[in-house]
């Protein structure tokens, strides 16, 4: 009994996963000011999504992406900076929040690993075409 139960609780999850409250004012509304909504759009096309993480938070549905948004105008439409906005929001998630992370202690894999991969490849290619030239 208990595990069909759990089997029900289970399988209704992703749907009580999403939240029943409203989309916070600004997620889907834009600034009336053209200029401070530019800067908004091309702050949030760099800003990942938390929730979706292949998405910028201008291109998700999600509704931390939504929250994000609203986030970024009201703080545009209030005079901030695209950049102070950027690095609160990199404060307040990590640098998982950018698309392009600084290079770090944490990070530097992420830099490194296409050039190692890229001298792993052509190792393998001079060594096949030395094999192939005897």
């Amino acid at each position: 009994m208990r595990a069909w139960l759990l089997s029900l609780v289970l399988i209704a999850a992703p749907a009580l996963a999403d939240p029943s409250t409203p989309p916070a004012a600004l997620a889907y509304t834009q600034l009336r000011d053209p200029a401070q909504e530019a800067q908004a759009r091309e702050l949030m096309a760099t800003l990942r999504c938390i929730v979706c993480q292949g998405q910028s938070i201008a291109d998700s549905d999600a509704s931390m992406a939504g929250d994000m948004r609203a986030l970024v105008r009201g703080r545009i439409a209030a005079g901030e900076k695209p950049d102070a906005i950027r690095r609160w929001l990199v404060e307040r998630y990590g640098d998982y929040v950018t698309y392009d992370p600084p290079f770090g202690a944490a990070t530097w894999p992420l830099w490194l690993a296409p050039v190692a991969l890229l001298a792993l490849g052509a190792v393998i290619a001079r060594s096949s075409f030395r094999r192939r030239q005897r």
